[in-house]
This record gives C-alpha cells, structure tokens and sequence, in this order.
C-alpha cells in the first residue's frame, strides 16, 4: 500500500514536471530562444504530438539546423498538424539533405491537396527550384579551401578584409551563454593575413569598447582606407532585445579603436545587421527586418551625404529580396552584388547568389557547388574580383561555422567597369561663358528617378559614378543659391564586347558636365518656343513641352515661388493685348498646376505690350521677340541643413 502510494507520487510529480518542461520549452521558443528550447523539446517529446514535433522543428530550423528537422517536420505532419507551412519546411529540410526525390513527390502531393494559397505558391517556386538544381554540375570555376589555421570547434564567421588584416566573428573566448543558439556570446577578432595564408600568432580580439561580453557583436566592414569601421551590435539575451540589433561606426586613432556610436540608418525595434561599405564608402549596404520589407531580412543600401549623414535608404527591391531572408552584401569592383539567401533557388538553408545588372536588368545566379552547399554558405568577401573569404558550417569543418578561401578560376572572366565623370560649371558673364562652380551636389538617378548615389563635387567642381551598359540616366546638380539642374545620360549603345578583349579589366570612360545658373530675385528668364494660335490662349501641344520643361524647374527646386508672365506685340489695341497676355498667362499657369506643381507656387501675370523689348519693331522677328512667355524667381528660401556638419558626428544619429 505504501510502495503503491510511493508510485502514484512519483508519477504525479513526472506528470507535473513534464508539464512545467513542456510550458518552458513553448516559453523558450517564443522568447526566440531556439538551441534552449529544442533542448526542452527533445527530453518531453512523444510519439503523436504533433505540436511539439513540430515547435522541435522549428526550433532547430530556427537556430540553424535545419536538415536536422526532416525528422521532426515528418512527424508533425503524420500526427496532423494544422500548420500547412509544415509541408513546406519539410520540403526544404528534404532538399537540405540532397533527397530531391523525396521533396519532389512531397510538392506534388501537397499541390493536389494543399489549401493555404501562399503555401501552394512557394511549393510551387520550390518545384520549379529543385528541377533546376538537378542541372547544376558538381563543380565549378570556384576553388574553396577551409582555413584550417584559423578555425576551431566554435563558430567562426563573417569575415572582412582590410589592410592585409582578416576581421571575423567568432564565439571562441567567450563565457557566457547567448539563449537564441545555446552557444557563447559573440566577438570581433582580428588576424595579419597575406591572402589565405594567415598569421595565427597575430590572432587578438579587439579591445573592450568594441566587444561587450554580455551582447553579440556581428558583422564587420571596412572603408577603403581602414579608418573607419561599422559593424553589428545587440541580442543582449533579453527577451526585450531580441530583436535588437543596430549598427555601429568607430574610426581609428593613434591609440585604437574610438568608441562605437549608433548610425542613424537603425530603425526602432528592428533587426539592422550584415553591413558592408563600398571601396569609396560613400555606400553602404545591409540587411535589415524592417517593416514594408518583402519577406524576413531585405538588403537595402543608403548614401552619406557632404556632412556624413546617410540619407536614400532604399530597399534593393523584389528582384534581389523575396518573402524569405536576403543578408549579408557585398560588392565586387566590377559591381556585381554577393548575398545570401534562404529563398531563392538554392542548395539548401542559406546559399551565396551573385547579382549582375546589364540594360537595367538584374540577373541572379547560384555559383554553384563547391561555393554552395546543403549547409549555410553566407558572409562572402571578395578582396578583388576572383579571391575572397566567406563562412560556411558544411559538412566536413572544423566545427561550428567555418571561414573559407575562395578563388573563382573561370578563364572567360573580364572586368570592365563603366565610369561617368563630369564638372559642374556655372555661367560667369552674360556671354554664357563658363567656370567652375565647385562643391555641389550631384545625384545619379536610373529612368525611373530613383536616386542610385550622390556624391559631391571637389574644389574643381569634378565628380565620377560608376554606371553600367545600356542604361539611361538622370544627373541632378544642386548647390545653394543655384537653380538645381539635370540632364539626360545614356549608356545604351557604348558597351564594349568582353569577347574581345584582352585585358582582365577595362575601363571605359564618359564625361557629362551640369551647368547650374545662379538664383536671382525678380531677373526674367525667357521661356523659348512658347507659341499660341492667333488671338487664342490655348495650350499647343509645342508650347506644353517647353512648360514641362518650367514643371522639372518646379519640382528640383521646391523652394523657390515664382511669377509666369505673358507679354503680346504691340500690333493690337493697348487694352486687347492686355486681356489676350492675362488669358495666356492663366492658361500656361494652369498647365501647370495640372502636373503636380502647388498654385501656391506660381502666380500669372500679362504685362500685354507694357515691357516691349524692342519698341517700334518692324519685322515679324522682331515682333516676335516681344511676344515672349517669361518666368522670374519671386521667392528664394534657402533651407538650411539642420545637422551637425561637424566632421566628430560624421555617420552618427543625431536625434
């Protein structure tokens, strides 16, 4: 009676002990806490439960075991799980292990009885993805080699090089236990390196304002002089902070290392990770969860203005970013994109994809094997345009994630880079004769008007973008004080045949120049071609392209108001011309105002035959230069910068 008293209790607390494991497992899993939670799942799990299955699945998909999870996807699926993603994640999971087989007749079973639309699409994508992979060779042009020298049973990632020194990522020292991966906290390291030959005495972790033992740092890039870092900070373990991770600047002085600063490219409450900074670090490009995004991580890209604040944060768009997860950019010097990704068509859990843009189109490609594999391959950085480093935690590494050597051997590879050089002038007289006007503002923008950069010019008034073949293109040149001004810009036509060429690179050079005029209140400005019928104030269709011309005028110069006047021959009574020059006027106006411009910003005026250029004309040309349609700036306000331009505040958040 006792012993069966003694086994009702023991049976009692393993029933209650079950239940508080299974709550802290969901309770894990939630926090974002996947290695502990998988932990929990795996000791409570049983045969039936589907639920638990499939949060086991999950939480090994989640911390980055995903060919782990077939098992555990297939058995929430044959307990009947509601969650129709399961079909999918099994899917990928399947495609992880190499079993296309298995994954093909599992689409094609869900696509006959699945009923969630946005399953059925990404089954279908997948469909269409594993039928592809099955053509990809084993090989490649791309040569991989671990660095074994530098590796360990920990994790170590994201590598980043500059001045013959490799900079990675790596949880080798650290103590203390981050929850999202059940793995150490982790650090930036850096090493000497001359190419893929590294010195493993140089090996130190950088100094304690940059790494913190209770937050993970992350990914790391480099402006082309070495002087300046930005890096990922955050996921301090904290529930509240998971998704907690920004970027960081720090610049290099005599003694090291200043301490990190929040950039202003961070958004509240979101995930802002991967940077990578272009040669003339007037570019940066990362990765972020940010809302009105595509999918998880999109990769976006922003511009540093004159006083360093990076402005033109623009999402990369659905060609490079899918309801997945885009990360880890970088940029070769011939402008293709590196980046990883879990959705588009790939071997397995993360690959390595290349961009290339041409006729303004973008073409992504999977490399292939040996860069890719069934494993997580992320965190490429190319030193030069066929070697670099990237990460992977493949089969046969040293542990956790790897760093890799990569060189790409395809003998076909040509480089030619596209450069569009100019100088902004300015008139110096009324003969329009031309001089520098230095440090202005010049912008890049594609057909569309999408700003691609902006740079600004020098004290010579020189500015260079780089551009691609067979596009067109908008320049825009701004300067205080000074009309801003555009002009057209094509590259269609003047590509080059790399077929034929014999060099590794090429450049190939254009110039345009910008003309900006200066702003002067009051000072008319004649608008050519401005026709009218006899006796008529409406629009013809010639006289409505030259007034598109004023609408640009408008709206590249939001600050300035102005006065459209009409002016008559003086062939007519005084009173007619009067009327027939106000009529005109209010009609031009109202064009106007019918493309977008505010009818606070323009008023019309007929000044009739009361400002005749040349009185007593005799000739129709002469009379003609009277009947003119002029514009004149009524109003200038000069919108000061309200930030800092204190070079101490360059890259930081001012609010």
């Amino acid at each position: 009676m006792i012993r069966a008293k003694n086994i009702f209790f023991v049976l009692v607390v393993l029933s209650f002990t079950s239940c508080i494991t299974s709550k802290t497992a969901v309770k894990d899993f939630n926090n974002a806490e996947y290695y502990d939670a998988s932990l929990k799942f795996e000791k409570i799990i049983k045969k039936g439960d589907a639920q638990n299955s499939y949060l086991l699945a999950e939480s090994l998909r989640k911390s980055n075991r995903l060919w782990q999870s077939e098992k555990y996807y297939k058995d929430a699926i044959t307990y009947g799980i509601r969650d129709e993603m399961a079909y999918y994640y099994l899917t990928l999971s399947l495609k992880a292990n190499s079993n296309y087989d298995a994954a093909d007749s599992l689409i094609l079973h869900y696509l006959s009885k699945g009923k969630e639309e946005s399953v059925l699409n990404l089954m279908r994508n997948e469909s269409v993805h594993i039928k592809n992979l099955r053509l990809y060779p084993d090989t490649s042009y791309y040569e991989v080699k671990n660095l074994k020298a530098l590796n360990t049973n920990y994790a170590e990632y994201s590598p980043s090089f500059s001045n013959d020194k490799l900079f990675f990522v790596s949880n080798r020292q650290s103590e203390k236990i981050y929850s999202g991966t059940g793995t150490p906290f982790t650090d930036l390291y850096e090493i000497k390196t001359k190419g893929a030959n590294v010195d493993i005495n140089s090996l130190k972790k950088l100094g304690e304002n940059i790494n913190n033992e209770k937050v993970n740092e992350g990914s790391i890039t480099f402006s082309g002089d070495g002087m300046y870092m930005i890096f990922a900070k955050g996921n301090d373990g904290k529930s509240s902070g998971r998704n907690n991770v920004d970027l960081y600047y720090a610049r290099y002085r005599r003694s090291g290392w200043t301490n990190p600063r929040l950039l202003n490219v961070n958004t509240t409450r979101s995930w802002d990770s991967t940077p990578f900074l272009s040669e003339d670090g007037k570019t940066l490009y990362f990765a972020s969860n940010r809302s009105k995004g595509y999918g998880g991580t999109d990769i976006y890209k922003a511009n540093v203005n004159r006083r360093g604040r990076w402005i033109n944060i623009q999402n990369l768009g659905p060609e490079i970013n899918t309801p997945g997860n885009e990360l880890f950019p970088s940029v070769t010097e011939d402008g293709r994109l590196y980046f990883s990704s879990d959705n588009h068509e790939g071997f397995g859990g993360l690959d390595i994809f290349v961009a290339s843009r041409k006729a303004g189109k973008i073409t992504i490609t999977n490399p292939g094997k040996p860069l890719n594999s069934r494993g997580d391959d992320f965190g490429i950085n190319p030193y030069n345009a066929t070697r670099g480093f990237f990460t992977s935690n493949r089969d046969g590494g040293s542990g956790d994630d790897d760093i890799y050597t990569f060189v790409n051997n395809d003998p076909n590879l040509k480089i030619v880079n596209y450069i569009l050089k100019g100088t902004t002038l300015t008139p110096k007289n009324e003969n329009k004769e031309l001089s520098v006007l230095g440090n202005s503002s010049v912008k890049l923008l594609d057909k569309d008007e999408n700003i691609i950069q902006e740079t600004f010019t020098d004290d010579k008034g020189k500015f260079e973008f780089t551009v691609y073949s067979d596009e067109d293109y908008i320049l825009i040149g701004e300067k205080e004080n000074y009309f801003s001004t555009r002009g057209a810009f094509t590259t269609i036509g003047k590509g080059v045949d790399r077929s034929k060429l014999k060099e590794f690179i090429t450049n190939v050079e254009f110039e345009k120049n910008l003309v900006l005029d200066k702003i002067v209140v009051n000072k008319s400005i004649v608008l050519d071609n401005i026709y009218y019928d006899l006796n008529k104030a409406d629009i013809r269709e010639d006289a409505a392209i030259e007034l598109d011309k004023l609408v640009v005028i408008l709206n590249d110069n939001p600050n300035i108001t102005v006065e459209l006047s009409s002016h008559t021959d003086d062939r007519s009574t005084v009173d007619y011309n009067q009327d027939l020059s106000q009529r005109r006027a209010e009609s031009a106006v109202s064009y106007i105002v019918s493309r977008g411009v505010s009818e606070k910003r323009i008023t019309a005026k007929g000044y009739g035959e009361s400002q005749l250029i040349i009185p007593n004309a005799k000739t129709e040309d002469e009379h003609q230069i009277n009947r003119r349609t002029e514009f004149k700036v009524t109003s200038y306000e000069f919108i000061e910068d309200p930030e800092n331009g204190d070079v101490e505040e360059k890259f930081f958040n001012n609010n």
